[in-house]
């Protein structure tokens, strides 16, 4: 009896154990908040392993939350539309978490991303739980922006350093 129960523990931990990123074939989906001047909204995304240590995917993000009328100048409205609130990005990541060890449920991983706004860089960091649930928070900032000129305040979203937080799904 002692040895079946001992069996039955040890199957249970093993089921227990997760890992923030195993590899190829390795399915992540995101969904959070994202933080930026003059906005907060809903931030989606998917990552799907193709290497040991890579990962390709996409991320969106919606503004629900603009504030119309600026802070430092009350009368200079914001006047952001759909395509101003909307962006989707491809993205690349290097999941580095099996490289700095910390503990096999945290996963870190710089990126780069091509959206609609801009090419740009994000640092991310995950944790698991439990095998399919975790949180994650992501650091994002602008390299290149597609339009050079001086931007509107409403083309300043999604073109300015912005963080995402929120939970993170094993599929």
């Amino acid at each position: 009896m002692k040895k079946v129960i001992l069996l039955v523990v040890l199957l249970s931990v093993s089921f227990v154990n997760s890992q923030a990123f195993i590899g190829s074939g390795d399915n992540k989906f995101q969904v959070g908040a994202n933080f930026q001047d003059n906005g907060s909204g809903l931030n989606l995304s998917y990552d799907f392993g193709i290497g040991q240590n890579i990962s390709v995917g996409f991320s969106s993000t919606y503004l629900l939350g603009v504030d119309d009328a600026l802070k430092n100048n009350a009368n200079d409205d914001l006047n952001a539309g759909f395509d101003n609130r909307f962006d989707i990005r491809a993205r690349f990541n290097a999941n580095l978490g099996n490289v700095v060890n910390i503990d096999e449920n945290f996963d870190i991983y710089p990126g780069l991303s091509l959206g609609l706004k801009n090419l740009g860089g994000h640092l991310g960091m995950r944790y698991f739980f439990t095998e399919g649930f975790g949180i994650y928070t992501e650091l994002n900032t602008p390299f290149a922006k597609y339009k050079t000129e001086k931007l509107t305040p409403a083309e300043k979203l999604h073109n300015q350093f912005t963080v995402n937080v929120g939970a993170s799904f094993n599929l």
